[in-house]
C-alpha cells in the first residue's frame, strides 16, 4: 500500500524517535527514502519475502518501492526514523558512491550493525535536528548531512548475513499467500507447498519470523486496503471478501487487531 506522508513544505524531510504505541502499522511504502537506527530493544522488518532482525545499533535503509512492516517489537524498542523528500535525495546523492540511494528497490541486504562510536555521533546529530525543526534552513542542512553521514557509517559497518536460507516450501507458501491466496485452509496450502501442515507451520514461523496465520491475515488486509481504496467504488464487505476473508466478522476481528481501530472508524477517517 502506498502511503502519503505529510511533509512540511519548507523542510526536506522528517526525523523523530519512534516508540511503538501498541499497534502494527500495515505493510506500506512511500515516495520518501527512509532510514531506521535502532537505539534499544528488538524488532523485525518484513520486506516481501525478506526479513531484517533488528537489535540495538542496527541501521536499516528502506527504499521507495519496498513494502515493509515492522513486527514483534519488544516493550523497550526505540529507533530513530528519518525520511527524505525525493528532491533532497537527488541533491545529496550526486556522486557514484551514493547512487544506490536513488534506486527505488535495489538488490541486496541493507541492514547492518554500526559501531557504538558511529551511533553516538548520529544520535547527537539527530537530536540536533529535532532542536532545529523550527528553523527550516538549519534543519535542511542537517538532514542532508545526516543522509551522507548515515550512508558512510553503513558502508564501513561489518556486513551482516542475509538471514536464514528459506525452505522452498516456505517460500512457495509465502508467494501463494501474498499473490493468489485461494486455499480454503492450512491443509490445502500445505499440500500445494509440499509439506505437512504441522511442519509448514513450524518452519514458516521459524524462518519468516511470524506465524503463518498472522502472515496470511497481513496479506489479506493489504489486499483489502488496495481493493477498498477510498471507499468510493465498493463496500467494505465486498472488498473484504475479494481480499480472501471468509466473512465480515473475521475481517472485522483481523482489521481491529492489526490496525488498532475498527473498520467503521477507519471509514470515517477517509470521509473527512
Amino acid at each position: 500500500m502506498r502511503e502519503i506522508l505529510t511533509m512540511p513544505e519548507a523542510r526536506d524531510g522528517l526525523a523523530w524517535l519512534y516508540v511503538p504505541k501498541g499497534r502494527i502499522h500495515p505493510m506500506h511504502h512511500h515516495d520518501e527514502l527512509e532510514l531506521n537506527l535502532v537505539m534499544r530493544g528488538r524488532g523485525r522488518y518484513l520486506l516481501g519475502d525478506r526479513r531484517y532482525d533488528l537489535t540495538r545499533h542496527m541501521l536499516v535503509w528502506l527504499f521507495t518501492r519496498q513494502d515493509h512492516i515492522l513486527l514483534d517489537t519488544t516493550p523497550d524498542f526505540a529507533c530513530w526514523i528519518l525520511v527524505w523528500k525525493p528532491e533532497a535525495v537527488k541533491r545529496a546523492c550526486a556522486n557514484p558512491a551514493t547512487k544506490v540511494l536513488l534506486d527505488p528497490d535495489p538488490a541486496g541486504h541493507f541492514c547492518r550493525r554500526l559501531s557504538a562510536e558511529r551511533v553516538e555521533g548520529l544520535d547527537g546529530l539527530l537530536k540536533g535536528l529535532q532542536e532545529a525543526e523550527r528553523d527550516p534552513a538549519r534543519f535542511n542542512y542537517g538532514i542532508g548531512y545526516a543522509l551522507l553521514a548515515a550512508w558512510a557509517a553503513f558502508e564501513e559497518a561489518e556486513k551482516l548475513p542475509a538471514g536464514l536460507d528459506v525452505h522452498p516450501a516456505v517460500e512457495r507458501a509465502a508467494f501463494i499467500l501474498r499473490d493468489r491466496d485461494e486455499h480454503k485452509d492450512l491443509e490445502e496450502l500445505a499440500k500445494d507447498a509440499g509439506l505437512s501442515p504441522a511442519r509448514l507451520s513450524r518452519l514458516f514461523k521459524q524462518q519468516m519470523g511470524v506465524p503463518l496465520a498472522h502472515y496470511r491475515n497481513q496479506q489479506r488486509l493489504e489486499r483489502f486496503l488496495r481493493a477498498y481504496g477510498t471507499g468510493q467504488r465498493t463496500t467494505m464487505l465486498d472488498a473484504a471478501l475479494q481480499a480472501g476473508f471468509g466473512s465480515y466478522p473475521q475481517f472485522h476481528r483481523v482489521f481491529k487487531t492489526l490496525m488498532g481501530r475498527s473498520p467503521a472508524t477507519f471509514r470515517k477517517g477517509l470521509e473527512r
